[in-house]
């Protein structure tokens, strides 16, 4: 074989080997395919999680970020995104815009928020959605409260279900609860930017209240008196569950109307708070449903 035989299979070599990563990368910021953790924490190095101020958060992901520029109440300071991602996000010209926007690499991306974040070329910085009070939620008939649920991952699964079920607000304690941020939006899957997070520091007197706008509580626990289903007696319902590992707290098992079960026929009798919360939520929503004042 000649020198210039070598030559051009080398050379062969290297476009396709560069088309290929082209391809493979354009997957990635789709979140077709996932970035292999050791090659991409290399890229980054060694990354720290960045010191972010109060009024600062990071959201990530297509969807993710379209519902957030899409809610008017979402007051955005920056977006940073691919060309790739751009075109999927269908935005008017740059100019049009309230925001600035920057054009960067996906590993940029990867500099500012790790490793691990599937971000599909698409970063926005923002400041956290307004703060929600219970007593504007008088005239919503479903809401789902939170006893120190922690993983992000969990209360955004939640949130993203009592979007889906019409509920009114997701009402979590400020302790023991994830605040607003990247990792939760990703897992409601936009879901943030449609429903009220409400944060509240005490319990008890966030029950009390709800009591007081004419709300039924109802706590979920594997050792309640009464299936769920037939628990249900007025036409303002909030449904209260409990955190991953030890459930209701015994002073919110004492201030909730009343507690209830979630009755399963199968093999496994307990399930994910998130998986309950949307059997919860359905069974609520078809109870509200059945009893709703007729429009005739």
């Amino acid at each position: 074989m000649s020198k210039n035989d070598n030559n051009d299979k080398s050379g062969r070599d290297s476009h396709y080997a560069t088309l290929r990563r082209t391809v493979r990368d354009a997957r990635r910021e789709r979140g077709e395919i996932p970035t292999p953790s050791g090659r991409k924490r290399d890229r980054v190095g060694d990354w720290k999680a960045p010191q972010l101020q109060p009024d600062q958060v990071y959201l990530y992901g297509l969807h993710t970020v379209r519902a957030a520029l899409d809610n008017r109440d979402r007051k955005i300071i920056k977006l940073s995104v691919t060309q790739n991602a751009l075109a999927k996000l269908q935005l008017p010209e740059p100019g049009a815009l309230p925001y600035p926007i920057e054009l960067v690499s996906p590993q940029d991306i990867d500099k500012i928020l790790g490793p691990d974040a599937i971000h599909q070329g698409v970063m926005l910085e923002t400041r956290p959605l307004p703060v929600r009070r219970l007593e504007a939620l008088k005239e919503s008939p479903l809401l789902l409260v939170l006893d120190q649920v922690t993983d992000p991952h969990n209360v955004g699964a939640i949130m993203r279900s009592a979007v889906a079920f019409g509920a009114g607000a997701l009402i979590t304690t400020q302790r023991h609860s994830p605040t607003e941020s990247g990792v939760m939006a990703k897992s409601a899957s936009g879901a943030l930017e449609l429903i009220p997070y409400i944060q509240i520091t005490n319990l008890a007197n966030a029950l009390e209240e709800l009591h007081a706008l004419g709300f039924q509580t109802i706590g979920l626990d594997s050792e309640g008196p009464a299936p769920l289903e037939g628990t249900f007696t007025a036409d303002k319902i909030a449904l209260v569950l409990g955190s991953e590992g030890k459930g209701l707290r015994q002073k919110t098992r004492e201030t909730v109307k009343a507690l209830a079960r979630l009755d399963m026929p199968g093999a496994i009798k307990s399930l994910n708070v998130s998986n309950a919360a949307a059997v919860a939520l359905y069974a609520a929503q078809a109870h509200l449903v059945r009893h709703a004042p007729s429009s005739a």
